[in-house]
């Protein structure tokens, strides 16, 4: 088959994208690692980084901002890359992990981890999981029942009712809970990066390579996957298997990024619809720019979190909020046009 000229002019739109989606990241990179209470040059941050810089800067510099801000880089990367994973899955536009109350689940499982004393941080990574899984086959088995497991409005309204069901058990289990615990478990429901250190940046780190690595892997099977249930079939591909898969490691990996810095929604909803737009068609590229674009924004949105009234810091969730609600409006009257 040969390429048309509209394809040429995509792919080097794309490759523009891409190329300019990198220089821009590691820009805000260099700007956030700057910014904070003491702000820094980009000379002195250079210098921390390369060892040349006082005690103090260096420490500043490498041991509290550098792995906020890399944090929230893979944490943006891997909601975005299984946010476009499961709206290539469930062939759902509107298809995200926090409206399909995938990380309500995963946030009872931290909550609970929590609230019950697991201090270590693969109890909790492990809880999450767990609830991620519990709501993933909560919200399919009752798409199922409605017969519409391809109905966006039934895939949202269960996504709804296990999220809504998420928040009520996770007041239940604050009710009677220590207030440090109390603490702890709300930092899990407002989102945030600001405990980050390198042993949450390597678990992050690990959880997109893995099961980042093996939705981009499998992205072959999606593109087919949207052509259809029959098409799919006709080509050789075991439809429910393959969506099954591809919708748990998405869950699983949406999982892991709860663990890393609670629930932060919408992500995985607006960056792959920004990836479609710079030009990407087929799932593996359309992964991979919705991964750069995913750091980039909720690197942006934390460097505003934390700049916007400070000293104080807003919740990074309520940030990513303000900026996926409207997207989704937007889109939901769009599709009901």
């Amino acid at each position: 088959m040969t390429e048309g000229p509209g394809d040429s002019g995509l792919q080097r739109s794309l490759a523009f994208a891409v190329i300019g989606g990198c220089a821009l990241l590691c820009a805000l990179i260099v700007v956030a690692v700057a910014t904070g209470a003491v702000s820094l040059g980009w000379r002195e941050v250079m210098d921390a980084l390369s060892g040349g810089a006082d005690p103090v800067t260096k420490g500043i510099v490498r041991e509290l901002r550098l792995p906020r801000v890399l944090l929230a880089a893979l944490v943006g990367s891997a909601l975005a890359v299984s946010g476009g994973a499961l709206q290539g899955t469930l062939r759902n536009p509107l298809a995200e992990p926090y409206l399909l109350g995938v990380s309500g689940g995963a946030a009872v499982g931290a909550v609970l981890a929590v609230v019950l004393g697991a201090g270590h941080p693969l109890a909790v990574t492990a809880a999450a999981f767990g609830g991620a899984a519990a709501a993933s086959l909560l919200v399919s088995g009752l798409a199922h029942v409605a017969d519409s497991q391809g109905d966006t409005r039934v895939l949202l309204t269960a996504g709804v009712v296990v999220g809504a069901f998420a928040n009520a058990v996770i007041l239940v289990a604050l009710a009677d809970a220590p207030p440090d615990r109390v603490r702890g478990a709300l930092w899990w429901m407002m989102g945030s990066v600001s405990d980050a250190d390198w042993g949450s940046v390597g678990r992050a780190a690990l959880a997109l390579v893995l099961l980042g690595g093996a939705l981009i892997w499998h992205a072959r099977s999606l593109d087919v996957i949207a052509l259809g249930p029959d098409a799919a079939a006709a080509l050789g591909i075991d439809v429910p298997r393959t969506t099954r898969r591809a919708y748990l490691v998405a869950s699983w990996l949406a999982a892991a990024t709860v663990a890393s810095a609670g629930l932060v929604g919408f992500v995985g909803l607006v960056v792959p619809h920004l990836a479609r737009a710079l030009g990407a068609r087929h799932h593996r590229s359309l992964l991979l720019v919705s991964a750069l674009y995913g750091a980039l924004l909720l690197v942006a949105a934390d460097l505003a979190a934390r700049t916007v009234r400070a000293p104080a810091e807003l919740p990074l969730g309520a940030v990513t909020a303000m900026i996926g609600v409207p997207f989704f409006l937007l889109r939901l009257r769009r599709g009901a046009a």
